[in-house]
């Protein structure tokens, strides 16, 4: 059993910056690909990123070059830093574990990101 817990969400202005941490219970961390998702209001859940035991990343096009995601394994702690916020960024970040990439068994309860313009 995985327990993930989001930190870091919170209001900014286009164009500023936030980290979200997601901190994992557990001693088999190393082993889960981790991934970033969100809910804007009204609309479905969308992938945001992942990060795979190998630490190879992966991105939805909408994020690239602005959205940073890593791990700590020392800390079984995976982040998302969040550059060059836009509006449409506002949303309910999750983050996820899971064994095989694709299937994810393990989801935290989210935290809010508010970008106002």
């Amino acid at each position: 059993q995985v327990q993930l817990v989001e930190s870091g969400g919170g209001l900014v202005q286009a164009g500023g910056s936030l980290r979200l941490s997601c901190a994992a219970s557990g001693r088999t961390f190393s082993t889960y690909t981790m991934a970033w998702f969100r809910q804007a209001p009204g609309k479905g859940r969308e992938f945001v990123a992942r990060i795979g035991r190998s630490d190879i990343t992966v991105y939805t096009d909408s994020v690239k070059g602005r959205f940073t995601i890593s791990r700590d394994n020392a800390k079984n702690t995976v982040y998302l830093q969040k550059n060059s916020l836009k509006p449409e960024d506002t949303a309910v970040y999750s983050c996820a574990a899971g064994l095989l990439t694709g299937h994810y068994e393990y989801w935290g309860q989210g935290t809010q990101v508010t970008v106002s313009s």
